[in-house]
């Protein structure tokens, strides 16, 4: 009688943890894949089974292949850079510099502003005619830009912004890592002869790799599942050149009331993230050395 006692409390303590993960996280996800294989319920009309055919309207679906090439384009400029200088910016403040606490929070500011509020500000920046950009392209003398309503421009307009707010709050695990390393490691190498440079290639940045993967998997999360910023600035404009997979899904979703399709590109969504997640944790995993 006294082991069952000892055996349960372990899954007792678990247990609300375990109950808000099936309820928020697994069961909507089960949920989720089951509709994308229904059709939309429409006023007296029941969702029937239709298999697979949400899929292959995806596949003829022009719309989405444009999101799903722009989400990879967003990732692949923003990621990279993002951690750069998230890397650089912990490097800079993580030195015995004057004012590195006001650094410090100057630079972990965007974090904390909400989406809809930094999505507002840059809005302003690029309004044409009155906005900051304009303005200093007009004292410069350049052409006028319309930088959220020319197809050419507006992904990277809207990089420049996920950069702006992610690099702050990558910073914050960069500096926590390289406040860990020992000093001694530092003044060994300088010993050494080793340049900052060298210190850094060589000593830090193997020190720092598994920081740089969680921020890594971290950073393709966010950049699968911006929305908030898209609806504010663009709404996925012009000609779906800013429309990325979340928002597509939103719009798909709450914009033609179709949440069976919705359904369906949440599974693809999903896949894409769970792939990820698959190579972080088979593969870059072992070719990490933690400390």
């Amino acid at each position: 009688m006294d082991r069952l006692p000892r055996a349960a409390t372990p899954w007792l303590l678990l247990l609300p943890a375990l109950v808000l993960l099936i309820s928020f996280t697994h069961y909507p996800a089960v949920a989720t894949l089951w509709h994308s294989f229904h059709s939309t319920p429409k006023g007296a009309n029941p969702a029937v089974f239709v298999g697979v055919e949400n899929y292959a309207l995806m596949v003829d679906d022009p719309v989405f292949w444009k999101a799903l090439a722009n989400n990879l384009w967003f990732a692949l400029g923003t990621i990279p850079v993002s951690i750069a200088l998230a890397i650089a910016m912990a490097l800079w403040v993580n030195d015995r510099l004057a004012g590195r606490g006001l650094l410090r929070l100057a630079y972990f500011t965007p974090t904390v502003l909400p989406m809809i509020a930094v999505a507002n500000i840059w809005l302003f920046f690029y309004t044409p005619q009155y906005g900051l950009l304009e303005q200093l392209t007009l004292a410069l003398g350049l052409p006028s830009q319309n930088w959220l309503g020319n197809p050419d421009t507006v992904l990277g307009a809207m990089m420049a912004v996920a950069i702006w707010k992610e690099a702050g709050f990558f910073m914050i695990f960069y500096l926590a890592a390289l406040q860990q390393i020992s000093p001694s490691l530092g003044e060994a190498a300088g010993l050494e002869g080793a340049s900052r440079w060298q210190y850094f290639w060589r000593v830090q940045f193997p020190l720092l790799m598994p920081t740089t993967l969680f921020v890594l998997i971290n950073a393709l999360i966010n950049a699968f599942r911006l929305v908030d910023h898209i609806v504010v600035m663009t709404r996925g404009g012009p000609d779906n050149a800013s429309s990325l997979l979340l928002f597509y899904i939103y719009e798909v979703g709450f914009g033609f009331w179709d949440s069976s399709y919705a359904a369906a590109l949440t599974v693809v969504l999903l896949a894409l993230l769970a792939l990820v997640a698959l190579v972080k944790f088979r593969i870059l995993d072992r070719r990490t050395h933690y400390q």
